[in-house]
């Protein structure tokens, strides 16, 4: 039940976009194009409108809309972590890209798992979203062929695709790897271990960049590698170091996937007395917020998260539009930031 503009109860549902217009004193033609396109209709006018929109409670019908337009006004955005500040970071460029699109943002945790991400994008794909974000590169047979089924544009988010014509945004992560694998190695370092968790994806490319400076080196040992499939936490961090240290007694850095794991390694040195880094150098990956102002302040690599969703979304809108992106596969690149643990 409803009310219509006299303030009588309806019961046909609910306030229609012809009720709006009667309400404000315009066409209903009018009244459409001051809330999909208010560029083209006077202040006035807009403003008209916009005070019945809120005085008769109005909500636009996004599924009838869709019908006519052929459009959902919906995009989706698939990332693995709702609590990693990596990917909330990603998130906030994806909504300041759209913002001024009237565009609505679904947003799925995959949780790092392939059944999830089949799950949501099963769900997600009945609302038939104009475009599709979706973190990294690798996915299940059944997410792909759901992706093909859809035709609906998608961009990868975080690592760069192989392929020119593929949309992708983000950066090497083998490159990124290799990085600061190499400046360990420039500053002398030797037994450098490489700690991964997670063992998605960018951890793997990740270490694949590690191995390929350390080859280089003439310095590759698989025992310097500790790879485990726990979700990264500062705890964590903290155990690996302790492994480290114990197995491998003659390392004098340790390369860590991520700065979570590489705060940890600093609190279990500071508490055990090993100075970092004199007995033992310590880089990580991401360039979290606390990563300056650790004791000592941590070598890590900076990746550019926020650019990274609001160049992918750009990217995407571009392509709905039907306007030919300038580049398709866009390097954002990183940065090496060299601190005090090395």
């Amino acid at each position: 039940m409803s009310r219509s503009s006299t303030g009588k109860v309806r019961g046909t549902g609910r306030t229609t976009l012809e009720e709006v217009a009667a309400h404000a004193g315009v066409s209903t033609m009018t009244a459409s194009r001051a809330l999909s396109q208010p560029q083209l209709v006077s202040d006035a006018t807009r403003t008209k409108v916009e005070l019945a929109v809120v005085e008769l409670g109005y909500v636009p019908n996004r599924a009838a809309r869709a019908l006519a337009s052929a459009q959902s006004r919906v995009i989706v955005a698939l990332v693995p972590s709702l609590s990693n500040v990596v990917f909330t970071a990603v998130l906030d460029g994806i909504h300041d890209a759209i913002e001024h699109g009237q565009y609505q943002l679904l947003i799925g945790n995959t949780r790092y798992s392939d059944a999830e991400e089949e799950k949501l994008l099963r769900t997600y794909l009945q609302s038939n979203p104009d475009g599709i974000l979706l973190s990294g590169l690798t996915h299940s047979e059944q997410v792909e062929r759901m992706l093909a089924g859809s035709r609906m544009p998608v961009v990868s988010m975080m690592d760069l695709a192989d392929d020119p014509t593929e949309l992708s945004v983000g950066f090497s992560q083998h490159d990124a790897g290799h990085a600061i694998t190499r400046h360990l190695l420039d500053r002398g370092y030797r037994r450098i271990v490489f700690v991964g968790a997670q063992l998605d994806e960018r951890t793997l490319r990740r270490a694949d960049g590690y191995r390929q400076a350390m080859q280089a080196a003439g310095l590759a040992d698989p025992r310097l590698e500790i790879m485990v499939p726990a979700p990264s936490t500062i705890a964590l961090g903290a155990e690996l170091m302790r492994e480290a240290l114990e197995t491998l007694p003659d390392c004098d850095a340790v390369f860590f996937c991520n700065d979570d794991l590489a705060h940890g390694a600093i609190y279990y040195c500071q508490r055990h007395d090993i100075r970092v880094p004199q007995d033992v150098a310590i880089a990580g990956f991401n360039d979290l917020p606390a990563s300056a102002w650790m004791v000592p302040s941590l070598t890590t690599i900076d990746t550019p998260r926020y650019r990274i969703g609001y160049e992918a979304a750009s990217l995407l809108l571009d392509v709905i539009g039907g306007r030919e992106p300038r580049e398709r596969r866009i390097d954002l690149g990183f940065t090496l930031r060299e601190r005090e643990s090395t």
